[in-house]
């Protein structure tokens, strides 16, 4: 486990990452979720990270109270990921110690944070399995 303490995130993270559109619809947002099995997408617009969306994202939309009507699906799904995203994301960088996203991720109960480099620009996403499998690795050692 000691071994642990001094691993980054660059060692862990999923360098190949797939980014949503803010103009992207609900509709085909799920069927992203659906076909890559991801739980979160980094959204970019012209080469910039400007948040992030989830499944629960989605979920949210339909939440309703008493006093607010629940809509039609489809209208809920024609909403576009700009509308429901979260504009205020945490992120790491690829020095990042492991031992401080698990911090991150308990504390904040996400899945998956966004990795970007020293200028801003996105080079990964560390997820909790990719954490599982960094403490799985330094256990055998």
């Amino acid at each position: 486990m000691y071994k642990l303490l001094e691993q980054t995130v660059g060692g862990y993270m999923t360098r190949n990452v797939r980014t949503a559109k803010r103009d992207v619809d609900l509709l085909e947002l799920s069927e992203m979720f659906e076909r890559d099995d991801f739980n979160s997408y980094p959204v970019e617009d012209d080469g910039q990270v400007v948040g992030i969306v989830t499944k629960f994202d989605i979920l949210k939309c339909f939440a309703f109270t008493p006093s607010q009507m629940l809509p039609r699906y489809h209208d809920l799904m024609s909403r576009r990921v700009g509308d429901v995203m979260t504009p205020e994301f945490i992120y790491v960088s690829p020095e990042t110690r492991l031992t401080r996203v698990l911090q991150i991720m308990v504390e904040h109960r996400i899945r998956s944070i966004i990795v970007l480099d020293g200028v801003q620009k996105l080079v990964g996403i560390i997820a909790r399995e990719d954490v599982i499998a960094a403490l799985k690795a330094t256990a055998r050692d």
